[in-house]
């Protein structure tokens, strides 16, 4: 066997386990040599569009349609016209996918019923159904790819076309219907009953589905059997796209570290790949980041996802709310309304939409949101939504002294979210409800859901609305608790080195301006990647996160932006980090303990430029380099720890 024909051989056996990356570059190779038949172009296009390769991709098949269709083989080539319009739409270039489905119908328009037809049909409900907004073409679309899978036995084509026509049903309002045969297709798709890509067609779609209904429940279901299957089949997801909906799913039930991990990771893997999900990564990590508190990134993130074609509300006009910008705000919301037709589209503005109306007292522009929220919520039969106009009616009653229908009301929605495990919504719900009781003067329940409130807040590290909490409870003339329990975290400690020496160097003035610039720079990147800033006590900060590996990334982050800084003006502090993972007593806002006290001492042996980590929490993070372990003594720790200096440039 020839060295070429070895590399064809074993690059179609890669492909075959789904070692998509090994399989591009051996057919790559071999068809440079000798160049591929049909059969392995579209091989490499398969492998190319699983690795985020999209030109490569496209390239790949247009060769394999031409050999196709020299070769008289129409329906394969109409298969192949139909995944270059699939390409070309993900692209953005809707002119050129639109020529390439027009040749698919030519080509299948005078021949026997096939499959092929049947993944027409199926093309033509995704079109009408996501392109054109009219659900009953798309149900009957789908309900023609599903006749022709049913007669010629197609399992994948029979799958994606039920799964279409559940979709088409929940968007004209017939969920009950709609959502079961949705779940009837997913189930042997994450069965591994289906190929790959279906496989992935099918989740992404089911993911959609349930956030359209806020049924995160559901979502959260089929994310966990999702996840089993990729590590059945080694594959990490569609490039980018699953991630961005695990992501949202995620966050919502209050994983935010994780969560963000996962949206900025599909931000890098879809760049240049698909227009659309890259979009909607960077609008998911703008939300995000809107949430922890950080209004700066936030706004960048937005904006990425409005200049690559993604409407950026409801969160742009929240961040204007939060900026102070309550007319911008006002604007951003009535405009993205007035051009939004969908009901369930809808749903996700109008609790916005009652929130802004009552920051500039406008009762009447909240109350009909409100009121419409619950129509929709009636008539999708969402929990999630109900929730939703349970808290916007509650907002109204607030503003219109109605304090026992506000506590009626935010009452059943603190119970709704609760049993739908979505942490934020809770803590948020219960800050209406204690305001409510306080307002009808009873202090005691009052007191309880407030702190109830900035516990779940400060957990989850929602840094705005914890203060905010906090600055309730102490209007109410109550000492917020102090918390309790232990939690296992990731402590930071940052510090900047020879400060003395800078001040005296720089003088006053300008060492206020250079403090305030790095605390802004590291607030940013803690937000970023879900710290908890617990302290900050003169020029260093002490940060809690959820898992080591997003701790490093922060602290590598950090380290760097110094030095680009330091490039690029000539000057930047030099910071020393520490890291340690342990458990630690939670008390109010703040973390108390052996383990706090051994991150702290592990930072004090970093130099300036330096991240220094205990082995077992370097060992415990992936895709780091870290120096050979040290043994050291810690001040008024007995038994010894071994450490690392961690390689960050």
């Amino acid at each position: 066997m020839t060295e070429t024909a070895q590399a064809t051989v074993e690059g179609r056996e890669a492909i075959a386990r789904h070692a998509w990356r090994e399989g591009y570059t051996l057919l790559v190779q071999a068809d440079e040599t000798e160049g591929l038949a049909a059969e392995d172009l579209e091989r490499v296009g398969e492998a190319a569009w699983w690795t985020g390769r999209l030109d490569e991709c496209i390239s790949a098949r247009e060769r394999a349609f031409a050999l196709r269709l020299d070769a008289g083989e129409t329906r394969r080539a109409a298969l192949v016209a139909m995944a270059l319009a699939k390409d070309y739409y993900a692209k953005g270039s809707s002119t050129i996918g639109s020529a390439w489905f027009a040749r698919a119908e030519k080509l299948l328009a005078d021949g026997p019923e096939c499959v092929e037809q049947g993944w027409l049909e199926r093309l033509r409900s995704v079109i009408a159904l996501e392109g054109e907004g009219d659900y009953d073409k798309a149900h009957a679309h789908a309900r023609r790819g599903l006749e022709i899978a049913t007669r010629l036995g197609d399992r994948d084509l029979m799958a994606v076309s039920l799964h279409d026509e559940g979709r088409a049903l929940v968007m004209r309002g017939d969920v009950p219907e709609g959502m079961a045969l949705i779940d009837e297709a997913t189930a042997p798709a994450v069965a591994g009953e289906l190929s790959p890509y279906n496989t992935g067609v099918v989740y992404c779609n089911t993911i959609v589905a349930c956030k359209e209904l806020a049924d995160y429940r559901r979502a959260g279901d089929w994310t966990d059997a999702a996840k089993r299957w990729c590590e059945r089949q080694a594959i990490a997801g569609f490039p980018g796209m699953c991630r961005v909906y695990r992501a949202s799913v995620m966050f919502v039930q209050g994983a935010w570290a994780e969560a963000e991990h996962e949206a900025r990771q599909a931000c890098e893997e879809l760049k240049g790949f698909n227009l659309s999900y890259t979009a909607e990564a960077f609008y998911e990590l703008g939300e995000m980041r809107l949430r922890a508190g950080d209004l700066s990134a936030a706004e960048e993130a937005l904006t990425q996802a409005h200049e690559l074609g993604r409407d950026p509300q409801p969160g742009l006009a929240l961040l204007r709310l939060a900026q102070g910008r309550a007319d911008g705000a006002r604007r951003c919301i009535d405009q993205a309304l007035d051009e939004e037709t969908g009901a369930l589209h809808r749903a996700r503005l109008l609790p916005a939409q009652v929130e802004i109306a009552l920051a500039g007292d406008d009762r009447e522009t909240a109350r009909a949101a409100a009121g419409e929220l619950g129509e929709i919520a009636r008539t999708f039969g969402s929990d999630a939504l109900e929730a939703s106009a349970l808290v916007a009616r509650a907002r109204v009653a607030r503003a219109g002294a109605d304090e026992r229908a506000a506590t009626r009301e935010a009452r059943e929605a603190v119970q709704i979210w609760r049993r739908l495990g979505a942490p934020y919504e809770t803590a948020q719900a219960r800050t209406l409800l204690g305001e409510a009781y306080l307002a009808t003067g009873d202090e005691e329940n009052g007191a309880l859901e407030l702190q109830a409130a900035l516990t779940g807040f400060e957990a989850l590290g929602a840094v705005r609305d914890a203060r905010a909490a906090r600055e309730k409870l102490g209007r109410a003339g109550v000492q917020p608790g102090a918390g309790g329990g232990r939690a296992a975290k990731t402590f930071m400690f940052t510090d900047i080195v020879r400060s003395t020496s800078l001040v005296e160097a720089i003088g006053d003035e300008a060492w206020t301006d250079l403090v305030r610039w790095h605390d802004r720079t590291l607030r940013s990147l803690f937000a970023t990647h879900g710290g908890e800033e617990v302290d900050h006590a003169g020029d260093g900060f002490f940060v809690a996160f959820a898992e080591p590996t997003i701790t490093l990334e922060c602290a590598v982050a950090i380290q760097r932006s110094l030095a680009d800084h330091r490039r690029e003006h000539g000057f930047a502090p030099q910071v020393r980090i520490g890291l340690h993972a342990a458990e630690a007593a939670r008390q109010g806002g703040g973390y108390k303990g052996r383990g706090v006290h051994e991150a702290a001492r592990i930072a004090s042996l970093a130099d300036g430029g330096e991240i220094v980590a205990s082995r077992a929490t370097a060992d415990s993070a992936s895709g780091f380099e870290a120096s050979v372990p040290r043994e050291v003594t810690l001040k008024g720790i007995k038994a010894p720890v071994e450490v690392v200096s961690v390689d960050w440039r």
